[in-house]
This record gives C-alpha cells, sequence and structure tokens, in this order.
C-alpha cells in the first residue's frame, strides 16, 4: 500500500502564506483519543529497524519477524520472536518516559510505543487523520504494519492521513521515538533543559467530511482595526466553488463565501464596536465556520499589536510587559508539563507574579499553554528552538529550523495572546548566523506579517566605556524588538557590580530584557553575599530592577525564571542535584524571596502604566 505523508503546500493569498501541515482546532472537531497506556519496549541497538548489516528494516520489501513495527506474533510455538509487545511495561501517553520510569531517567535513544484500537467510522466517505501534538524528537509512525511517514521536532504537531488504513477491529499504531542529541537538529547537542523522551503531548484520530475545513486564519488586518480578514481553506476532491460560512454572532455578522479553485476563499469583513481583547479585558468572539453538514467553532480575540519608536503598542496604546520566562515543565512532578492543569498551574503563578506577559522559552509549547493564555489575558512571546551554537552553515539544519517555526506559526497564528515570534536565543555572532536569522525572519514576516519579530539576543561591553554595556548585533536591524540577556550579578561580576553599570542602546526601538537572574535553594538562608541563598538572589533582582530602569526605551523584560527546572547541566549536589535553581519558585511550590521583590516592580508598573 502506498505511503501516506505529509508535504509541506506553500499557497500565496493576498500576500499570506499558507503552509497546510498543521491540523487546526482539534478540540472541536469529531476526535478519538488515543491517549493512555502504551506498551513500550526500549531498543538501545536500534536492533528492531535496522539489521545485522545496519539496513533500515523498514526500507525492505519483506522486513524479517524482528522489524518490531510490525508488531507480529508468533504463528506456532517454534516460531523465532525476541520482543513482544503485549508482555512488555506500559507508558502513559503523553508524557515522557523519564519521569514515569527510573531506569529511563536520563535515557537517550530509541523507544518502540505499540497501541492497539478499534475503529468504526460514522460515515463510509468520511476521512480520518492520525494526529500528534509532538513527539520528542524524531517520529517514525507505523499503522498496521506500513510505514506512514515520520517528523523530526520535539515541539511541533504533525498528522498523517489513514483513512484507507484503518480496520474496525485489532487496529496496531507503532511509534519509534529517538530523543537522541545531534549536531545538525533544531535544537543542538548543547542545551540547558531535560531532553525529556518521549510522546509527550496528545494523540487523537480526527474525523472529519470527505471535503473538510482544513485550515483558516480569522484576525484584525495590519493597520486597520476595523477590519476583520484572512483566509478559510478547504481539503478534499471537491474543495473548488464551494460555499463555506462565516458567522460571529456578537458582532451581528453573516457571510456565505465561494471557494476559488484552490479550495480557498479570502475573509475580509468590516466590523464595528469590536471590544478588543488585552489583558485588562480579554475579550473572546465565538467564530462559527460551516462548510456542508458541519460546523467548526473557535473563540478568537481581536487585537492589534505594533511598535512606533521605542513604544509597543497594544490596541494603539503604549504597554509595558510584565514578563516572566517558563519552560514546558510541571516542577511539582518534575516532568514534561502537557495538559491544561499544567498550563493553569504555570500561568496562575505567572498571574500571582503580576505578569501580563510570559516568554515561553526554548521552543514551542503545548497548545494548551496558548488557549489558556487567551482565556486569561496573558501575551505570550513563542520561540524557534534555534539555541547557543547550531551548525549555521548546515542548510539543512536551517530547513529543519524553518519547517518548526511555519508549525508553531501555523498551529497558533488565531491565539490573540501570541504578539511575538522569537527567532532564537543567545547565537553567536557570524556572517552564516546572520543569514540564518535573517531568513527565518523573513519567512516569519511572509507568513504572519501582523506579529513582532524579534529573538533573544547578548548584551556587550561597549569599546572603550569602562562598565558601559551595550548590544552590537547587526540582527537588530530585523526585529521589531531588541531583546538581549543579561546576567549581571551572576555570571557577570557580583549583584553590587549593577550599581556601577551604564547602558548604551543607540536603537529607536523598545528595548526588552528577555533574561536576567541568579539561582538559589529554596529555604538557603545567609547574607546577600551568600550565593544559592535566598537572600542573594533577593539583591541580585532589587539591584538588577535599579540598573534597567536606566535604560530609556526599556518597555519590559521576562526575568530568568518562572520556577525551577530540571538540567542535567547543574550538578552540584544538595544545592542542585540536577535542577537550574534560578526559578523564583521552587520544585515543591514554594515561593522564594525574590519573588516578592518583581512582584512589587510589577505592582508599580501596573499603576504606572494604566494611567
Amino acid at each position: 500500500m502506498k505511503k501516506i505523508l505529509i508535504l509541506f503546500g506553500i499557497l500565496l493569498l493576498s500576500g499570506i502564506s499558507i503552509a497546510q501541515n498543521v491540523f487546526q482546532n482539534i478540540p472541536n472537531r469529531k476526535t478519538t483519543t488515543l491517549n493512555g497506556k502504551w506498551h513500550y519496549i526500549v531498543d538501545v541497538y536500534e536492533s528492531g529497524y535496522y539489521n545485522y548489516r545496519y539496513e533500515p528494516r523498514d526500507q525492505k520489501e519483506h522486513p524479517t519477524n524482528e522489524a518490531i513495527f510490525l508488531d507480529l506474533k508468533p504463528n506456532d510455538r517454534s516460531d523465532l520472536h525476541e520482543y513482544d509487545f503485549d508482555t512488555s511495561p506500559t507508558l502513559y501517553v503523553p508524557g515522557d518516559w523519564n519521569s514515569q520510569e527510573e531506569n529511563l531517567f536520563y535515557y537517550e535513544g530509541t523507544v518502540w510505543y505499540r497501541k492497539t484500537f478499534d475503529y468504526k467510522k460514522e460515515n463510509a466517505t468520511n476521512r480520518i487523520f492520525l494526529n500528534f501534538g509532538a513527539v520528542n524528537y524524531r517520529a517514525d509512525i507505523y499503522l498496521n504494519g506500513i510505514k506512514l511517514g515520520f517528523h523530526e521536532g520535539g515541539f511541533t504537531p504533525f498528522y498523517f492521513e489513514v483513512t484507507n488504513l484503518l480496520k474496525e477491529k485489532d487496529n496496531s499504531l507503532v511509534v519509534k521515538v529517538d530523543n537522541k542529541r545531534k549536531k545538525e537538529a533544531v535544537p543542538t547537542l548543547n542545551t540547558d533543559w531535560w531532553n525529556y523522551g518521549g510522546i509527550t503531548r496528545d494523540v487523537d484520530l480526527i474525523e472529519t467530511q470527505s471535503t473538510y475545513i482544513a485550515d483558516y486564519s480569522i484576525q484584525l488586518q495590519k493597520g486597520n482595526a476595523g477590519l476583520i480578514e484572512g483566509y478559510i481553506s478547504l481539503n478534499g476532491d471537491d474543495k473548488a466553488n464551494q460555499q463555506v460560512a462565516i458567522s460571529i454572532p456578537e458582532l451581528k455578522i453573516n457571510q456565505t463565501l465561494t471557494t476559488n479553485s484552490e479550495g480557498i476563499v479570502s475573509v475580509a469583513i468590516k466590523a464595528k464596536n469590536i471590544s478588543y481583547w488585552s489583558p485588562e479585558n480579554p475579550k473572546l468572539y465565538t467564530i462559527n465556520l460551516k462548510y456542508g453538514n458541519h460546523t467548526l467553532n473557535d473563540k478568537i480575540g481581536f487585537r492589534t499589536i505594533e511598535v512606533k519608536g521605542s513604544d509597543i503598542l497594544l490596541n494603539n496604546k503604549s504597554v509595558y510587559l510584565r514578563g516572566i520566562s517558563i519552560h514546558e515543565e510541571n516542577p511539582l512532578g518534575g516532568r514534561r508539563a502537557y495538559c491544561k492543569e499544567d498550563a493553569e498551574l504555570l500561568l496562575g503563578w505567572a498571574k500571582e507574579l503580576g505578569c501580563n506577559f510570559v516568554r515561553l522559552a526554548h521552543y514551542p509549547h503545548n497548545e494548551h499553554m496558548l488557549r489558556m493564555a487567551d482565556e486569561m489575558g496573558i501575551l505570550v512571546w513563542e520561540e524557534n528552538p534555534v539555541y547557543w551554537t547550531i551548525p549555521f552553515e548546515n542548510h539543512d539544519t536551517y530547513l529543519l529550523a524553518e519547517k518548526q517555526l511555519k508549525e508553531v506559526m501555523m498551529r497558533d497564528k488565531n491565539r490573540a495572546s501570541v504578539i511575538i515570534w522569537s527567532m532564537a536565543n543567545e547565537t553567536p555572532r557570524s556572517e552564516v548566523r546572520l543569514e540564518f536569522l535573517r531568513n527565518l525572519a523573513a519567512t516569519a514576516r511572509n507568513l504572519d506579517n501582523t506579529r513582532l519579530i524579534s529573538a533573544a539576543l547578548e548584551k556587550n561591553r561597549v569599546e572603550g566605556k569602562e562598565n558601559t554595556l551595550g548590544i552590537d548585533d547587526p540582527f537588530m536591524d530585523y526585529v521589531d524588538i531588541i531583546s538581549f540577556n543579561e546576567y549581571v550579578g551572576w555570571y557577570d561580576g557580583l549583584p553590587e557590580k549593577c550599581e556601577r553599570v551604564q547602558w548604551e542602546i543607540n536603537y529607536n526601538k523598545p528595548v526588552f530584557i528577555s533574561e536576567y537572574g541568579g539561582g538559589a535553594l529554596q529555604g538557603l538562608h545567609g547574607d546577600k553575599l551568600d550565593r544559592w541563598s535566598e537572600e542573594f538572589q533577593e539583591d541580585l533582582y532589587i539591584k538588577n530592577i535599579a540598573m534597567l530602569r536606566q535604560i530609556p526605551q526599556l518597555r519590559g523584560m521576562s526575568p530568568w525564571i518562572l520556577a525551577d527546572f530540571r538540567s542535567p547541566r547543574r550538578m552540584r549536589p544538595v544545592i542542585q542535584d540536577g535542577w537550574n535553581r534560578k526559578g523564583l519558585i521552587s520544585e515543591k511550590g514554594t515561593k522564594k524571596k525574590a519573588f516578592f521583590v518583581l512582584q512589587e516592580y510589577y505592582k508599580e508598573m501596573m499603576d504606572k502604566w494604566s494611567k
């Protein structure tokens, strides 16, 4: 049977590029979850994938019994098999294997997952798609012994059509998951977070009509707060010259539109009396998209975001971004975060801190975080996992980075909370790196011209001026917001150095401090010179805030970081024990003294900028 692969298809419509590789709005479709217990096999030598000549078994016309993806059973008592899913242990999906199985805590390599299920279509002509929220890092997918394809990238969704492969009984879905770090991958070998392996987000079967609404974008036109624009795209044999309807009941909008030969229709609707989305007013409108006998619902907020000189304008009003950086980790469980309850916990802490903004570092987080941010009124920075030193000269690496950027942008383009697409974090300056990031930024602007572009860059010393810091990075010419990380008082001197630092940033753009901070073990006390004590971290925050007030273009910050998180780089016994201790909240959920310093500063900024 022919393999079914998902490819990037790029269409151009009124200046908007559409990459149809991400399933839109899964929660409001007919879905069947495949979450739950999956059997697994740890395959350190990948003998279930390669034969003894190191040839991939799934590229052979007749794979042998030892091809694990076939999920075969012995025919008789003499039959040779060296694996058995039925008697193998189980892991919960979604979830990482590191926190579920002690023996896999540090494991990096291949694990085979197997789920069996029955499925009967609601209608004989309907289509079925298999969707993964994310698998870290490479996933090879097999259904009933047939390879559907593979996906690289540990933080973005992907899907395959399986309409002609499903059986009503005894389907076997096998996923080869490989989380090995690789130099040419995105992210690359060296990171400062835990490399959680596994099927880390939801797995669903999605049933649609034979022709269905595949994609849509509904938002305000750039520069015109009274015009709702976008597109609706159908997928199927009957996609051309079809009627689709869009309604927004609260705005008394009802339109019926006809698709072109490609199954796409432009949306352009003048609207009055829009209640604009903001942190103070997180208004979401119910949007109904109808084709055939199916209506797709979404909740979308309308807001504008732009920069003017050194100001960030939200709905044409200057805003100060009271932020915090967040890893996709539930510290209370020491595991990858993946569900709505995790999002409520992390964003709830951010709101308690006084935040109107979060930086989701250093990769795309799960969709629950963005939908919850929409509901709670929290502005969001989303980041592509171009981190530290990747091989910028490698074209395949660039394609991986671009693919992941497109996938997260397509998934979250209708989320009002998302205002910044970040291209990278702390990358070293060079000509090839500049070209790499410049091409990513151009791709992002082509896909979405309504949001802002940035990257977490690095500060530098101003030549010839003692204790004067600034930023001299040619990529600043290609961003809307100048963002950089600074660790004065932690990696750069002691906190008292903040009192001697001057800043020189000669750009008429908003300045945003994407990281600063230092570590503290919650419950360890001393005076402000005792590194790792809560008092040291507290003093570090006090002095950094005073220092950063000097920057006239300063329009926000996202200190590092909301909560302690796991990292194999952090090896000091008793103090770190495999945890990065820069969190304002411990892995037990206890707030450190620095939390309240930042909370007080944000209260001051909220009062100042609300006037």
